[in-house]
């Protein structure tokens, strides 16, 4: 049998690092496939995982090797305080278009517009997990499934759908864009099937994404505030989805 490490390197080229135990942990609760699994204290992270993950602790029991402190810093570029690592076979790309483009949606897509920081869309793609959004989807240069985004999104890529798109390749649905010339959200039910769009952290909305919004949304916000930041305007915006709320602002 090929020893983890062996196994490791064979796959770490194409295949999705989980940065410490709740990516891990996550990812296998959302059915990822995950062929190899290291910690530096098997004991330890198996008390862990009874401790907040008893559901997959055999699962763990079965997949994790202990590795030594040494080799697990060669294999990992920035370590884990949990001293654990795995690699995830990658969700299949024709699947997670066809579940951003089904119709009728129970839930909006998140599109981030030319996002520029990837702990910003780690956070993003965790938030948008954690309310049952369809999809987090990214225009421009950013790879939504670098391996720090991954970490920012502690392993929450595997329980929604993620892709990065062109602005003309977006699913159907109408577009809702967050701007602060926009009409103030709160006036605004955002139905289910919507595409929420956020421009980027420094630029805000690109020409080609604002050219294809149908409607131009602004959060509230104290006068002479310059901005929210991103995570926080998503989770904003899902809340208000959630809430099905319609109010005179």
């Amino acid at each position: 049998m090929t020893d983890p490490v062996s196994r490791w390197r064979e796959r770490a080229g194409g295949a999705v690092l989980l940065d410490g135990f709740h990516a891990l942990k996550h990812a296998l609760r959302f059915g990822a496939e995950v062929p190899v699994a290291v910690t530096t204290d098997r004991r330890a992270t198996l008390a862990l995982a009874g401790e907040l993950a008893p559901d997959l602790t055999r699962a763990l029991d079965a997949l994790l090797t202990e590795v030594s402190l040494t080799t697990y810093a060669s294999l990992v570029p920035r370590p884990h305080p949990t001293g654990v690592a795995a690699l995830a076979e990658r969700p299949s790309r024709e699947g997670h278009l066809r579940t951003l483009a089904r119709l009728p949606r129970t839930a909006p897509v998140v599109v981030l517009d030319e996002p520029r920081n990837l702990g910003n869309a780690g956070a993003v793609i965790r938030l948008a997990a954690g309310f049952g959004a369809t999809g987090v989807v990214t225009t421009g240069t950013l790879d939504p499934w670098h391996s720090t985004v991954v970490r920012g999104g502690a392993g929450l890529h595997f329980a929604t759908a993620v892709e990065r798109l062109a602005v003309d390749e977006l699913p159907p649905g109408p577009l809702f864009a967050l701007d602060p010339e926009g009409e103030d959200i709160r006036g605004v039910k955002l139905p289910d099937d919507a595409l929420l769009a956020f421009g980027s952290e420094r630029s805000g909305l690109s020409a080609g994404l604002r050219a294809r919004a149908d409607q131009l949304l602004a959060l509230p916000m104290r006068p002479q505030v310059s901005s929210y930041n991103l995570a926080t305007s998503v989770a904003m915006t899902l809340y208000h989805w959630s809430t099905g709320a319609h109010t005179a602002p």
